[in-house]
């Protein structure tokens, strides 16, 4: 690049923002409660576009080391919450974590088709376009974070993450599932 212009030429529709994306997160089958996905819509503070990693694997040869690809693994995701005074998204994350295994009753679900959901998240452009999507084939909560009470936290609404384990995610752009298979 030779100068500003050419660098701003280069930023079609002025950059992707971190700001602009919507997550979709259908109710698992079978469990009966329901996380409010409107609600979700608008609660979901933040979120992240998955990650994936392709270990190496190191292979001795006459003292050296040859690097090769190994297996690819998937992080967990992890989203943050704004709490609302009735707890309704919380109680649902709840609940669908309760049907994995009860807290008293140390039973919970056995079938995975009962408990794992597709989630998607969507990066949107300035005018609410979708411009990249990912699907995060059979998610679960794992994690429902704890929400800190503190008297001297006057002007903060509670917010909670919820992480997720997943198996693997596909990507695309537009409305089409084109791109990368994982």
């Amino acid at each position: 690049m030779s100068n500003i212009d050419n660098f701003k030429g280069q930023l079609e529709g002025g950059g992707a923002r971190a700001n602009l994306f919507e997550l979709n997160m259908p109710n698992p089958a079978s469990i009966g409660f329901a996380v409010n996905q409107e609600k979700l819509s608008f609660m979901c503070k933040g979120a992240q576009l998955p990650a994936s990693v392709v270990a190496q694997i190191d292979v001795p040869y006459r003292g050296r080391q040859l690097k090769v690809a190994g297996d690819r693994t998937f992080e967990n995701w992890t989203i943050t919450v704004f709490n609302e005074n009735a707890q309704l998204l919380r109680s649902g994350f709840e609940s669908w974590m309760d049907s994995l295994n009860a807290h008293a009753e140390n039973k919970g679900t056995l079938r995975p088709t009962e408990y794992m959901v597709d989630l998607e998240i969507n990066q949107l452009d300035r005018q609410g376009n979708q411009t990249k999507r990912y699907q995060l084939k059979g998610a679960f909560p794992v994690n429902c974070s704890a929400i800190d009470l503190s008297y001297d936290a006057n002007d903060a609404i509670e917010e909670f993450t919820v992480e997720f384990a997943y198996q693997y995610w596909t990507t695309g752009t537009g409305t089409k599932f084109t791109g990368i298979t994982n």
